[in-house]
């Protein structure tokens, strides 16, 4: 097993024919990425098979109340004019909230890999530029560096730039500080653990000493806010912020 640059463990390394690419590497995150994708998908089939009009079931409730709130999101947000970008916004808010709370699972979180965010947010930025194309033009848009005035065009490039490097880095930082605070602690009670029963004498002391005893129950206090809230919430502002600059970009001049 190799890693990679990023730190990431390396499962597979599959040769291709072209001499510029190289090989192609699968890393954790790739493999745990498509992992989430296949539950996400088992999830939508299983909740949308046998679909009433009647007497509907409770698993068909709960998909037409998702349904309802991606769809209450996005137009509330956006306007109905933007009912095409739901089904992006919806698979948008659920990778990353999987991908966020997969972590709870022993399994290390997608997003604690930068590269995650930063190929959301250039998709997303992607889609921000071709709202700002379709309602100004392509002369219109390379004109708007230009305002207020050609000096600031410099200025005015970097800020562009610095819309998806905000948004990856946002929703990166805050999961992985998260992941390295729950590391801290799991160590620090490991210690005050050995720290408290090595004064028990004897061979006794010795063993239960290099037992965390204290690892068990307290982080799970931590838990609920840095996987289940912060997840939930870095999910949230994510898509908060696609579907406001994406309006945006649709109404500026």
């Amino acid at each position: 097993m190799e890693l990679d640059i990023t730190g990431a463990k390396v499962f597979y390394t599959i040769p291709i024919d072209f001499p510029v690419l190289g090989r192609i590497q699968i890393s954790e995150t790739i493999v745990i990425s498509w992992l989430v994708m296949l539950i996400i998908t088992g999830l939508c089939i299983w909740m949308t098979r046998d679909l009433k009009v009647k007497d509907i079931s409770r698993r068909q409730a709960a998909a037409e109340m998702i349904v309802e709130l991606a769809n209450n999101f996005v137009t509330g947000n956006m306007g109905e004019k933007f009912r095409s970008f739901i089904p992006f916004v919806a698979a948008l808010f659920a990778t990353s909230l999987f991908s966020n709370l997969i972590s709870l699972t022993g399994l290390r979180s997608p997003t604690a890999d930068l590269s995650t965010e930063a190929a959301w947010a250039t998709v997303v930025f992607i889609m921000i530029t071709a709202q700002k194309i379709k309602a100004n033009g392509v002369g219109g848009y390379f004109l708007s560096f230009t305002t207020p005035i050609k000096v600031l065009t410099p200025f005015n490039i970097l800020s562009e730039l610095a819309t998806p490097i905000s948004m990856a880095c946002r929703h990166f930082g805050n999961i992985i500080s998260g992941i390295v605070i729950n590391g801290l602690v799991y160590g620090a009670l490991a210690a005050a653990t050995a720290a408290l029963l090595k004064w028990i004498p004897g061979v006794l002391g010795d063993v239960l000493s290099q037992i965390p005893f204290l690892d068990v129950g307290i982080p799970a206090v931590l838990s609920v806010y840095f996987d289940w809230f912060t997840g939930f919430m870095q999910a949230f502002i994510f898509c908060m912020l696609t579907v406001m600059y994406i309006a945006n970009a649709a109404e500026a001049e």
